[in-house]
Formats: structure tokens, sequence, C-alpha cells
């Protein structure tokens, strides 16, 4: 089969002292999320989505937590490294679809940022990078602010 589509999520506690990184894009808020790498909770779901459509693994197979290069790395940098093993394998990127679920902050005026930086990274058209964001209306972790997560499809095809 040439078109292949993978699923990611990722899921990052929020805590105080902690910078909040999303889709590549520093935002401003009193919370950010905690991880070994910069815990950028889009792009692990990214990265996760492209491995898992080309039966790649995972990020913890690749990027593991337990290997301290990985300690407190830019996550561009790690969807780029994603990039360049699709690329080997000869794949290119078809779309990528994206939700995030954060009671607090208000993403989407980041959103459109976010789309220019990963488009980029993945070397695909901005129209290819969809990013929605979504409350759980104050239910559970997410909606007490404990914690954010992201889900990501995204479509590949061998070349």
């Amino acid at each position: 089969m040439r078109t292949r589509i993978g699923f990611g999520f990722d899921v990052h506690q929020l805590s105080e002292g902690y910078e909040l990184f999303i889709g590549g894009v520093q935002i401003a808020h009193s919370k950010g999320a905690v991880g070994h790498s910069d815990a950028d909770v889009l792009i692990h779901a990214i990265c996760d989505a492209l491995l898992g459509a080309a039966s790649l693994g995972d990020i913890g197979k690749h990027f593991p937590d337990t290997d301290m290069a990985y300690k407190g790395i830019d996550s561009k940098i790690l969807l780029k490294q994603v990039r360049n093993l699709l690329e080997e394998k000869n794949y290119e990127i078809g779309n990528i679809d994206c939700t995030l679920c954060l009671q607090q902050p208000k993403i989407m005026p980041y959103v459109e940022e976010m789309r220019s930086v990963l488009s980029s990274i993945l070397k695909i058209d901005i129209m290819d990078v969809s990013i929605k964001a979504t409350t759980t209306e104050k239910l559970g972790y997410v909606g007490r602010e404990e914690g954010i997560t992201a889900y990501a499809v995204a479509l590949i095809e061998k070349k």
C-alpha cells in the first residue's frame, strides 16, 4: 500500500515554573508543560502519528527519556529528525490534522504561527497542516488545568 495513515497522542502535566511550548511556539501562560524535553505536546503527537504511519515505532523508541541527549531538547529538532527518517524510508507527508485539548490558555491566536512553523519543518504546504483546539468544559485533569493533551493524524505516501 502506498498511502498510509498514522495516529498520535500525547499528554503532559502542567505546572508553574515551566515554559509552555505548543506546536513549536512559546506561549505566555502561568503554567508550562513538564517533560524530559521541552514537552511540546503537539509536536510529540505529530511525531508519533508520522512514525506510526510508517510503522517505525514511537517517539520513545527514537528519543528515549532515559537518554540525557534529549534532556530539555527543542521538540522542533525531534520533528525534523522524524521527517528525515521518513525521507530516508522514501515517504512523503501528505497532511497532518491535529486537535489540542486544554482549558487555558486560548491558543487560537497562535495557530497560524504554529501552522507556519510545522509546515516549514515538515516541508509541506501550510494548507496541509490543520490545528484545532477544544476544552473539556472544566472536566478532568485538562479541565482542572493540570494537564494538556494533543491528538494528531498523519497521511504519508511511499514515493
